[in-house]
């Protein structure tokens, strides 16, 4: 059956996340269709905005028949209206990225998943088998590699001086209420941990601009922060994560905000704060083009998080970031 006439046909994985609506709106906005969505929690109005007729589903092994049913029918060509689905969006939890993935090569149709794509390296190696076998794809969000910002600072380094090794600081904390440690998002076996639930895609955008990881130390390792030391081909990075508000720095704090985001290199801050909403679309226009990221562009950030995850933290010692200073005084 020829598909060139039609829209892209989507299902999503995960539609009551947070993450979703941008999902459905990149889908919307790229002309494409989503058919059918599947979530265990069935709040699910925000549908509605993009896609009333969507069918939907609570449980994953009807959902999974549905799109087998409308694979075969389209291989049949006994349906007019064809509704195979050609992509699976996964917004699920980060533990069933895996199996989500899996859900969707096995029925025909390419992946598009969210970051962490998964929890460890040799995760991805198993699928780059699925993906050899069925001949579709798996694709990974990483849409801060089309920031404008950090594809201006990536040019700078491209062009600057050969050598140079860039001194960096990281700091992303975005504050979350007493919810988080009740949901799976605290608990290290399903989100892979703080570094990965909330760091990922920065470790990707670092690696993306100065080159692979050389070393790895971890100075603080817990539930709610963790900070370290990164040394790339190109920069030495101390960063630091926290969902804890009161590691918010204090003129921040007074002035209402509850995230706080800084990358600074030497005294030149990388601005990146703003033009993040619509880069999810900019990924779906890249992915449908054929310009993708596939497993291998995010190994390099999932070897790093799954690094950081399985070390022993070393404490205030070496190239830290200054901010566990700070917290240390205070505990």
């Amino acid at each position: 059956m020829n598909h060139k006439h039609r829209p892209h046909n989507f299902a999503l994985i995960g539609a009551a996340g947070y993450i979703a609506p941008r999902h459905m709106k990149a889908i919307k906005d790229t002309g494409n269709q989503l058919v059918c969505a599947l979530d265990p929690y069935d709040g699910v109005g925000i549908i509605d905005s993009y896609f009333p007729n969507a069918d939907f589903f609570i449980e994953p092994e009807r959902f999974d028949r549905h799109l087998d049913k409308l694979h075969r029918l389209a291989r049949s060509k006994k349906q007019i209206d064809d509704k195979k689905v050609d992509y699976v969006s996964i917004c699920s939890p980060n533990y069933m990225h895996d199996s989500h993935i899996r859900l969707a090569l096995r029925n025909d149709a390419h992946a598009i998943c969210e970051k962490p794509i998964v929890l460890n390296p040799w995760n991805l190696d198993a699928l780059g088998k699925i993906e050899s076998e069925t001949g579709k794809k798996v694709f990974s969000i990483l849409q801060l590699r089309l920031h404008p910002s950090i594809k201006a600072l990536r040019e700078q380094i491209l062009h600057g001086p050969k050598d140079k090794i860039y001194d960096l600081d990281l700091t992303y904390i975005t504050s979350r209420g007493n919810w988080y440690a009740r949901s799976w998002k605290g608990d290290t076996s399903k989100s892979g941990g703080i570094a990965t639930n909330i760091g990922v895609h920065f470790f990707d955008m670092l690696t993306w601009v100065f080159g692979k990881m050389k070393e790895n130390t971890v100075h603080v390792l817990e539930s709610a922060k963790a900070g370290g030391f990164l040394q790339l081909e190109h920069a030495n990075i101390r960063w630091f994560l926290s969902i804890d508000y009161d590691d918010i720095p204090e003129d921040v704090r007074k002035s209402g905000k509850r995230t706080y985001r800084s990358l600074l290199m030497g005294q030149q801050e990388i601005e990146f704060s703003d033009g993040f909403s619509d880069l999810h679309t900019e990924m779906y226009r890249e992915i449908i083009a054929g310009r993708g990221y596939g497993l291998m562009d995010a190994k390099q950030s999932i070897n790093i998080v799954c690094n950081i995850r399985n070390s022993a933290p070393v404490g205030l010692m070496g190239d830290y970031h200054p901010i566990l200073k700070t917290i240390a005084k205070k505990s």
